[in-house]
């Protein structure tokens, strides 16, 4: 495979990541309403740390050829930060759009997730380009726009819902960056995915014996947290990682930004939700500015 060809691959999987967590709120919403959010949460983790370590089980006799990179903090230490952000994450993206509602938690924590990632990048070395700030800065302001085209800005603001959300955007920065960090060390992608979903199930599945999981013995309740273990999780962090693994981590928080535009598409098909003229502006903005940190140089040609 090229390099040029490496690179598209890495986006479109990305992006495919990020669509598949697009799916979260629409399962949520066709769920059980007296689903406790964080229990959801843990339970979402838990299956998904489950089918990642199965895959990674399968990967350890393949050889590996990726050139390791020295690092101050030790391995562990990495793996163990990179688990609690992923908690950290869990609880609080469900707590955040279960409070503010599933529009305002998933754009808060996914505008604040690209900034923050950036800040985090630059401690392993990584520039923003002008490209990079160009397209995560029009994708934000998509974002924006629908959240109001939503009329989301007639709602009246829940304070813990948003700050909840902005602690998942800050926690999403967290583990990417950290995740990114074992990659260049010479980690597995899957391993590294399994190892931080072991440690996040670890932390919040004591949750869950004073939780009450009644709702989970229905049909809507059991396949809700099969979709979100299975798919918006163990598929939706394989590709991640292979996304991760080729692209800067600053590219691929933006390229997550897909998530909202999936939710937006979803929330109108599946849930019948209205799309104003605002919405469908707001969609194509953050395409466009996808499209613009998606977009790779083109190699000049000798004369």
């Amino acid at each position: 495979m090229t390099r040029h060809a490496g690179a598209t691959a890495a986006v479109l999987s990305a992006g495919g990541a990020a669509a598949l967590w697009g799916t979260t709120g629409t399962a949520r919403a066709l769920g059980p309403d007296g689903a406790d959010p964080v229990a959801v949460g843990a339970l979402r983790i838990l299956l998904g740390a489950a089918v990642l370590a199965v895959l990674a089980v399968s990967t350890l006799r393949c050889p590996t050829t990726r050139r390791a990179r020295p690092g101050r903090l030790p391995l562990g230490v990495v793996m163990l930060l990179g688990g609690v952000c992923v908690a950290a994450y869990q609880a609080f993206f469900f707590v955040g759009v279960d409070r503010a509602g599933v529009a305002v938690g998933t754009v808060v924590a996914l505008g604040t997730a690209p900034a923050a990632t950036g800040v985090l990048g630059l401690l392993l070395g990584e520039r923003a380009s002008r490209r990079w700030v160009l397209g995560t800065a029009t994708a934000v302001v998509g974002v924006a726009l629908l959240v109001a085209g939503a009329g989301v800005a007639d709602r009246s603001v829940d304070p813990p819902g948003v700050a909840a959300s902005l602690g998942a955007g800050v926690s999403y920065a967290g583990y990417t960056v950290a995740a990114r960090t074992l990659l260049l060390r010479g980690a597995r992608g899957i391993v590294v995915m399994a190892a931080f979903f072991g440690v996040g199930a670890v932390l919040l599945v004591p949750v869950l014996p004073g939780a009450d999981l009644s709702w989970l013995g229905t049909a809507p309740g059991a396949l809700m947290v099969l979709w979100l273990g299975l798919v918006a999780t163990g598929v939706a962090y394989v590709l991640f990682q292979r996304g991760l693994a080729v692209l800067p981590s600053g590219t691929v928080a933006t390229l997550s930004l897909t998530e909202p535009v999936t939710a937006t598409v979803l929330g109108v098909l599946v849930l019948h939700e209205h799309l104003s003229l605002l919405t469908a502006v707001g969609v194509a903005v953050v395409l466009l500015g996808l499209a613009l940190t998606a977009r790779r140089r083109s190699p000049r040609l000798a004369p």
